[in-house]
């Protein structure tokens, strides 16, 4: 893998973080393109975007360090500040959290926002895990024998049998008759991440344009990540922490019924109609404009 791109003297460009602008870009346009579709003024797309990046990138450190604690305690800086090591559940919840406060100070009903959002979040999640692939911070699965299985020498977490012990003593339990690889081949599971958040994306993509009540289609992308997150998590090596299951899918659980919730809640609303277009202010400054030319020609 190639957790590195290239270096201009002290400064170093990493794939994650490639891959991570790469996912709000798209996003972003997407989002965009929904606001305008929806008429939710004013555009806020962008700002949304920024506190997206940074509440997210926050929420997704703090998780990380949460959930692989032990590895923090023997490197506290080398873990806060690493390149790679995210949390998507952490900066989902600490972006929405901050996205509502600022989307209510703007007037902007929150949950017609997250309609218009629902396929960019997905799409940029399944862009961000490539990143994550790229720079094999440890998002991989357990160790595999199948064609497609991957190794990540060169990774921020490598797959080596030397430098990470934890994998290869799941080997040892998994394959308990054969000799360690010097280099264990594991799932790739940031590549069926991507597969179904491109799946779950085309889907998103063709539900929102039928009438629904306003949050709809945000509650069914939650079902949708949580269900993709919760099957994955079973092939993941993070550590079990409540009924067998790991905190991801403690999480991706909370996050289904929390989806189902609030599809029963929103069924009973009135299907959520968007503001006339003569509600946008750049419309009406465009036709005072068209009026004003028109007059002087007169």
């Amino acid at each position: 893998m190639y957790p590195e791109l290239f270096s201009i003297g002290p400064f170093k460009f990493h794939s994650f973080g490639a891959m991570l602008a790469l996912a709000f870009l798209v996003a972003n346009y997407l989002l965009t393109k929904e606001i305008e579709r929806k008429r939710i003024y004013p555009d806020v797309s962008s700002a949304v975007t920024l506190l997206s990046i940074v509440l997210g990138v926050a929420g997704s450190k703090l998780f990380h360090l949460i959930e692989n604690f032990d590895r923090f305690l023997r490197n506290p800086i080398g873990e806060a500040f690493s390149a790679g090591g995210l949390t998507f559940y952490g900066g989902l919840i600490l972006a929405t959290l901050g996205n509502i406060v600022y989307l209510r100070s703007q007037n902007i009903p929150p949950l017609r926002f997250m309609d218009a959002a629902a396929p960019s979040l997905m799409i940029g999640y399944g862009i961000g895990r490539i990143g994550c692939l790229l720079a094999g911070d440890g998002c991989y699965g357990e160790p595999c024998k199948l064609p497609w299985a991957m190794t990540f020498p060169n990774g921020y977490v490598p797959t080596l049998s030397s430098e990470n012990p934890e994998l290869t003593m799941r080997f040892r339990q998994l394959f308990p008759n054969e000799p360690v690889p010097t280099d264990i081949p594991v799932h790739p599971t940031p590549i069926y991440e991507f597969l179904y958040s491109m799946l779950f994306f085309a889907i998103l993509w063709k539900l929102r344009l039928a009438p629904r009540p306003m949050g709809w289609l945000f509650f069914v992308y939650l079902i949708l990540q949580a269900v993709g997150r919760f099957l994955v998590e079973f092939i993941r090596l993070n550590p079990p922490v409540l009924f067998g299951l790991s905190e991801a899918q403690a999480i991706a659980l909370a996050m289904t019924l929390i989806g189902a919730f609030g599809l029963w809640r929103v069924s009973k609303e009135p299907i959520d109609a968007p503001p006339k277009e003569q509600g946008n202010p750049k419309s009406a400054m465009a036709e005072k404009r068209k009026k004003e030319r028109a007059s002087k020609v007169l």
